[in-house]
């Protein structure tokens, strides 16, 4: 099996951050007009916002680390990398395509439900069997994942329909999404370490 670039570490360490940085300087830009419990990490990013540039730079950099995550995770099955690459097009595309400041939009929540959908299945469609399989690609930890991704975002859908707690749905589910790529490439990492060891 092949090996995991370094590198990889450093991009999948990095998307969960950008994201969390990003959304926290903008709303602490966007002030107490902003509501982080109720309103989604994408009002932040709406034209006219105070902190839409940090937002919008987030989201690039975000879609930029899981496109390099994908490219370098060879121990991944091919279905899965490129699932996870198609999450970060999406996270790119949210940055061109913004929530309006109010209301809804077609365009910018079927992008997102779209990342979020690809972003939920990779590790499922990651899945190696065998003996030599890092653990983070074996089948129970990653159905676990999609499982635990797939009810946070009904979670999400939920409280968007009930006018509820949606950001911090969405935060929950978002930062599961972006740490799991770092969870498979330390495990990759960690696994090519020990078989070079018992070699």
């Amino acid at each position: 099996m092949r090996s995991v670039p370094k590198w990889v570490l450093l991009s999948s360490a990095c998307a969960p951050a950008v994201l969390m940085i990003g959304w926290m300087v903008a709303a602490s830009l966007q002030g107490s007009a902003y509501d982080p419990a109720a309103q989604t990490i994408s009002v932040l990013a709406a034209p006219g916002g105070s902190g839409y540039w940090v937002m919008t730079g987030a989201f690039i950099a975000l879609g930029a680390c899981h496109l390099l995550t994908a490219w370098g995770l060879h121990p991944a099955a091919v279905p899965g990398r490129v699932a996870l690459a198609a999450g970060g097009v999406a996270a790119l595309v949210v940055a061109v395509v913004p929530a309006p400041s109010s209301g809804g939009s077609l365009s910018h929540g079927s992008v997102a439900a779209i990342g979020f959908t690809v972003l939920a299945t990779w590790p499922v469609l990651a899945i190696r069997t065998g003996d030599s399989v890092p653990w983070a690609l074996r089948p129970l930890p990653s159905l676990g994942a999609t499982a635990v991704m797939a009810v946070g975002a009904g979670w999400f859908l939920l409280e968007l329909h009930l006018h509820g707690v949606a950001g911090v749905a969405e935060r929950a589910v978002t930062t599961l999404q972006s740490v799991w790529p770092f969870v498979v490439a330390l495990s990759c990492v960690r696994h090519s370490a020990r078989e070079a060891f018992t070699r």
